[in-house]
């Protein structure tokens, strides 16, 4: 893999892409962790968390995962890439510049990630890098979500 330091925006531009990465791990929405981030985010809504009413009433047949539950698995879900950041102090989750849920994720899809560098700018505290994310359900071509993430690389502390 090829290491590119934080601060070397020539060497980070030169990896913009228009294509995505390959496909990263699979992962198990199940209805347990749906009601856990129901507990945790107070966010209780039938479609969610009561299976029947769901099969009965929902128009996806089931209940589904809250968008930001889905949002929220991107660490674990770990895209792929053909280089790795060095000599950083920190990387800050700086924002979005976008952010579209585009499908419903029923409890018991499996979802995946990847992603395609789309932007570098250096910055007065670091290097601004914005990623473009897609998650999609294994199976699905409509993706259940897209997101524009931004994170700015901090030099290290001295």
């Amino acid at each position: 893999m090829k290491e590119i330091r934080f601060d070397d925006v020539a060497g980070l531009t030169s990896q913009i892409r228009d294509e995505y990465s390959d496909w990263g791990p699979e992962m198990q929405i199940t209805q347990q962790m749906i009601n856990q981030f129901a507990d945790l985010t107070g966010d209780h809504q039938w479609i969610h968390v009561d299976v029947e009413r769901a099969k009965r009433e929902s128009p996806f047949g089931g209940p589904i995962a809250h968008g930001f539950l889905t949002l929220s698995l991107l660490p674990q879900l770990r895209t792929r890439s053909d280089f790795s950041i060095t000599g950083y102090g920190n990387a800050v989750n700086y924002g979005a510049n976008k952010l579209r849920f585009l499908a419903p994720v029923p409890a018991g899809a499996k979802l995946h990630a990847r992603s395609r560098l789309k932007a570098v700018d250096a910055k007065s505290k670091g290097t601004m890098l914005t990623n473009e994310i897609e998650v999609g359900m294994v199976g699905q071509e409509v993706p259940a979500l897209v997101y524009e993430m931004l994170v700015l690389y901090n030099p290290p502390r001295r």
